[in-house]
């Protein structure tokens, strides 16, 4: 039971992810993300990991998701279809995307295809904030650096001068 709901949830996460990246609506690339990874959360969940699983939603899909839509929203990201963003490079991407999802998959079944699916035994919040605050901590806060590192360069990006939208030129000639 376990295998066959990880693998619905892995399956729902790869249509999704596949969404947000052929997505023409930048907002619908978004949504199709909190789908990807409530998925994400899915398979934690079959993993009985439900710590982990709530952990996922809670940051991933409550709080980057809703900050990534801020920032379009922010930015005055187009909201309209983007003509431009797949501009014949799509089977290119395609190729390189499928070869890479090959080898890694050929890379996770030689490593582990004899493996088992085992579940987390219980108490595992604690183990998990205990490896999380003692044994991967240093690890935990370079992740946290480069996050803000991340933003700070968005806001810097979207703030480039001479950058213009059709909203901001109309209000130059109001």
């Amino acid at each position: 039971m376990t295998t066959v709901l990880f693998a619905i949830a892995a399956l729902l996460t790869l249509f999704a992810a596949v969404m947000v990246v052929s997505s023409r609506r930048i907002v619908h690339a978004a949504l199709w993300l909190v789908v990807a990874l409530g998925g994400v959360a899915g398979c934690f969940g079959a993993l009985r990991a439900e710590f982990v699983a709530l952990v996922q939603i809670l940051v991933y899909v409550g709080a980057i998701v809703v900050l990534v839509l801020f920032a379009l929203m922010l930015t005055k990201a187009p909201t309209n279809p983007l003509p431009g963003i797949t501009s014949g490079r799509s089977p290119f991407a395609a190729v390189v995307s499928t070869g890479l999802a090959i080898v890694l998959g050929a890379g996770v079944v030689f490593a582990f295809g004899g493996e088992r699916i085992q579940t987390v035994p219980e108490g595992s919040a604690k183990a998990i904030g205990t490896a999380v605050f003692q044994t991967w901590v240093l690890p935990f806060e370079v992740l946290s650096v480069l996050l803000l590192a991340a933003l700070v360069g968005a806001i810097v990006l979207s703030q480039r001068p001479g950058r213009t939208t059709a909203a901001s030129d109309q209000e130059e000639q109001d």
